[in-house]
């Protein structure tokens, strides 16, 4: 309380969740075996995975997987800031590297670029998401967004756009020119990294 949260290391903020450890295992060695794998590691452990570790119950794993379930929020909704470029729009959307089914998202932008809203528009299977261009253009017209960068995963891991992607990609860009939406970007991402169908590029994520 002192020093704030952010003095707090990984393993310190996991021990200050979970409260006490197991029988011969500090609460911190039972963070630190969680983290084992760092953030995406925990994130991507489901109930029952979490379950089957010593020293965790019921309790303890709500906790933690609301926790997390914040923070995954938070970085959906972050305004605010300005894109410049893909680069800018993949950090934002950086949770999707972990998300084992595919999802469609929106960044709404204002005329300067600052975002207004992510969204995300569709869920899908484990290797396809059915995308209505209606649906998106509602979502930017109730938000009065000037332009629109989309984005989508590749659970697979490999941001290579399918030609499907790229036909997506036309409708929406035609979609927009009508409404006076621009279509900035569509980017793709996967394990291996992001790419940007505008700019034809794949980029590594850090």
């Amino acid at each position: 309380m002192k020093h704030g949260a952010k003095s707090l290391t990984d393993r310190e903020i996991v021990a200050v969740l979970l409260g006490t450890g197991s029988m011969g295992q500090s609460v911190l060695e039972l963070a630190g075996d969680l983290l084992e794998d760092g953030w995406t590691g925990l994130y991507r452990k489901s109930v029952d995975e979490l379950l089957q570790v010593r020293g965790l119950g019921m309790a303890k794993v709500s906790l933690l997987v609301a926790a997390m379930e914040i923070g995954h929020r938070l970085s959906k909704q972050q305004v605010g800031g300005i894109i410049e470029g893909p680069e800018d729009a993949a950090l934002l959307l950086g949770d999707m590297i972990s998300l084992a089914q595919e999802e469609f998202r929106v960044i709404l932008l204002n005329t300067k670029g600052r975002v207004l809203a992510i969204d995300t528009v569709f869920r899908g299977g484990l290797d396809s998401v059915e995308v209505f261009p209606r649906e998106v253009f509602q979502r930017a017209v109730s938000r009065r967004a000037a332009s629109v960068i989309v984005a989508h995963n590749h659970p697979s891991g490999d941001p290579t756009p399918s030609p499907e992607d790229r036909k997506l990609t036309r409708r929406l860009e035609e979609a927009g020119a009508i409404m006076g939406i621009g279509v900035l970007d569509h980017i793709i991402i996967g394990r291996s990294g992001h790419i940007s169908l505008h700019q034809g590029q794949t980029t590594k994520l850090t």
